[in-house]
């Protein structure tokens, strides 16, 4: 097992460019499967997650041809949906993703159920509940049986705003007979870069962006070519990496576009950056000052669907509060087990009370202390390097194979910003 030995208290200095978007590369490559055409993909972060859904590609008899590190050619001429490795579906949620599009093509599928991180019971429901409004039979014995002699177009209005559900349903209507209205879907910074994916080669869907999609459906997709977009997450890692350790750097092709929500969370840290033109420039020796509410009322931070406070940036905005001054509560609403990490950064210093398993409250500056730690899931274990980073002493992170599922070679670009971190195996 690999484990990361960082030097913290080094401030982190340079450029970096982000992968591309984990979140946004997995439901592309399984909407690949929607035509028989070779599809070329660009900016594929090379993470553990993305290799696993190339595996399962592989196993339905796709055909996956590195172009270079980051590009793939996907060529789903003929698809086989036999019995897919219940061993890697366990490997990732995204395994579910499988669904939508080899039931469009296939009208059939038995799919383990999906793994992914533990961070609270994730619904799988509003996935079944959208594809039997488009004609298709599941039943669920240990293992889902979805069957279909042709799906059709429906309205469908979401009982919650599940993202890979929203990206299962778009997947499946696409090529679904007649038009499908999407209500109540998802909109995040990935989905519409699947939907644009699917216009490219061919798809018509209407209101990306929004709450409301209506897709009609087409006979088939052509081939094409399309580039994955910055991952958010991984720039507001860095964005917090570097002022955590008073740092100063340049994120290049950041993807502003989606960041104005974080932005103003993390201005209410006493972050701020300044944008030049898809850059982003993290200022040093920021003074990190949380702003109270009206009244000085502690501020609350909650998650919220998107264009609202992603889930996925939580545990890092916790870990910057340890260092800015004042106090805060933070509020996830979504999964019950993402605050469990917070022991973890009490064991380095942090001065946080665990109200429940939602919520915490976070009273700062504290001077973090290098320690053992152990990655529990992708972001709890970024946001635990993010706090090594600035730790006095040293730290050693475990089970960074957990890390290394979203982070594509993070430790080397550490390095060059001039961090001082290993990965030795144990």
């Amino acid at each position: 097992m690999e484990e990361f030995i960082i030097e913290g208290g080094i401030p982190l200095m340079g450029e970096v460019t982000p992968s591309g978007n984990k979140n946004a590369a997995l439901p592309i490559l399984a909407a690949c499967l929607l035509t028989t055409e070779p599809v070329i993909l660009h900016n594929l972060p090379r993470i553990r997650d993305v290799q696993t859904m190339r595996k399962l590609l592989e196993s339905l008899d796709a055909q996956v041809e590195e172009i270079d590190s980051n590009s793939w050619r996907i060529t789903a001429t003929n698809i086989h949906a036999s019995h897919l490795d219940p061993e890697l579906c366990r490997q990732i949620r995204a395994s579910i993703l499988l669904a939508g599009p080899v039931l469009a093509r296939e009208g059939v599928l038995q799919l383990p159920p999906p793994g992914g991180d533990v961070i609270g019971r994730r619904r799988l429901d509003t996935h079944i509940l959208a594809l039997r409004s488009l004609g298709a039979i599941v039943e669920y014995d240990r293992v889902f049986k979805l069957s279909t002699t042709g799906l059709k177009g429906a309205n469908i209005l979401f009982d919650e705003a599940s993202v890979t559900a929203t990206e299962n349903a778009i997947m499946a209507s696409v090529l679904a007979k007649g038009r499908t209205v999407l209500r109540n879907a998802a909109s995040e910074p990935h989905v519409q870069e699947l939907c644009n994916f699917l216009n490219q080669l061919g798809a018509q869907i209407e209101g990306i962006g929004s709450n409301t999609l209506a897709i009609t459906g087409v006979p088939r997709l052509h081939g094409g070519e399309y580039t994955i977009g910055s991952d958010y997450l991984e720039v507001m890692s860095f964005v917090g990496a570097a002022v955590v350790t008073g740092g100063e750097i340049r994120i290049r092709n950041a993807g502003v576009q989606y960041l104005e929500m974080v932005q103003q969370v993390f201005h209410r840290l006493g972050v701020h950056w300044n944008i030049e033109g898809d850059d982003i420039l993290v200022p040093s020796a920021q003074k990190l000052v949380m702003t109270p509410d009206l009244d000085g009322a502690i501020p609350e931070i909650k998650t919220n669907i998107w264009p609202a406070y992603p889930t996925d940036l939580m545990s890092i905005a916790i870990t910057v509060a340890t260092q800015a001054s004042g106090s805060v509560m933070f509020h996830d609403w979504m999964f019950s087990g993402r605050m469990y990490f917070t022991d973890k950064l009490v064991g380095m210093g942090a001065r946080i009370i665990l109200c429940d398993p939602y919520r915490c409250l976070v009273q700062g500056p504290a001077q973090l202390y290098g320690e053992k730690l152990e990655s529990p899931d992708i972001r709890a274990g970024m946001s635990l390097l993010i706090a090594a980073l600035a730790a006095k002493g040293k730290s050693v992170v475990r089970n960074i194979s957990q890390i290394e599922r979203g982070y594509e070679r993070v430790d080397e670009k550490l390095r060059a910003l001039g961090a001082k971190i290993e990965k030795v195996t144990e």
